[in-house]
């Protein structure tokens, strides 16, 4: 009886100290030259133990509860043990009361690189720099979880944020691309510089108004739920005024422009015209888009 209990004592911890990511890992080497393919398989494999298995949080969560994510890894080159290529980060955020999982994250990082070698075991260590592939990894786990936060509780992902902010300052050092300010207008460095700044306070509003006063009451009101959606929308004005060119504008719209043409194109109609207006306004590279919206 006691090894029954103690048995079932370590099933209900497993469930509900699990570790928060339902990550799905591709490495796509189509474009690389290497007859060899398994050096690919065992990466692919290693960072799906790296980014599921690990715990990145203090939180306890249940099962249903892990962060639904993908990292897709386009590899233009590969040489030895160097890999170069883009990674493509997506996440999605399950709206309450319903099966609907709304896509929150989209970025194109398009300068990464790393040094894998086959079988190298993937560490985390937050006090140190280990590889330039598990601070590229780290980064955007941090990144999922402070988006993911702020989008049901008002603020709530600054944590994360530092997390993110602190890997970012020990991989300066490394001087490869996408860490420094000096490296483009839009990279790690002003992703992270931007969500921790006072001067873009309205983008991480939005993320909870859009989502938690926003979709997450639109399966018990849906007329409320989109009016808070667009009260969300239209705060964007105020961001576009100081910070016209904000990569966290477009870091918004690349998850969300999809997602915002079908839910006023459905539905009890609201008046949504100034909101059109705003949205041409800015996020103009997105005006197909915006086409498309019946209302």
């Amino acid at each position: 009886m006691k090894k029954f209990i103690s048995f079932l004592f370590f099933i209900i911890c497993s469930e509900i100290y699990s570790q928060e990511m339902n990550c799905q890992i591709v490495i796509n080497s189509d474009l690389v030259d290497q007859t060899n393919q398994q050096i690919f398989k065992t990466l692919e494999n290693s960072l799906n133990e790296f980014i599921n298995f690990n715990v990145w949080t203090n939180k306890s969560i249940l099962i249903n509860e892990k962060i639904s994510c993908s990292f897709i890894i386009n590899l233009s080159s590969y040489n030895s043990s160097n890999f170069v290529g883009t990674l493509q980060v997506q996440s999605q955020r399950p709206i309450h009361n319903s099966n609907y999982d709304s896509p929150i994250f989209n970025l194109l990082d398009k300068d990464i690189s790393f040094k894998y070698q086959e079988f190298e075991p993937l560490f985390y260590n937050p006090n140190s720099y280990q590889s330039n592939l598990i601070s590229l990894v780290s980064f955007y786990i941090y990144i999922i979880l402070g988006i993911q936060a702020d989008s049901f509780e008002n603020f709530s992902g600054t944590t994360y944020y530092n997390e993110a902010f602190r890997i970012l300052n020990f991989s300066q050092k490394s001087n490869l691309k996408g860490w420094n300010q000096s490296d483009g207008k839009r990279n790690r460095f002003w992703l992270i510089d931007s969500l921790l700044s006072n001067a873009y306070i309205e983008f991480r509003s939005i993320l909870y108004s859009y989502h938690h006063l926003g979709l997450d009451l639109m399966v018990e009101n849906t007329r409320v739920g989109k009016n808070n959606i667009i009260k969300s929308l239209n705060s964007f004005e105020s961001l576009y005024a100081r910070r016209p060119n904000s990569y966290l504008i477009q870091v918004f719209f690349d998850a969300k422009s999809n997602e915002i043409v079908d839910i006023f194109s459905e539905g009890p109609k609201v008046e949504f015209s100034n909101t059109i207006n705003v949205l041409n306004n800015v996020a103009p590279f997105f005006s197909h888009q915006w086409k498309k919206i019946k209302y």
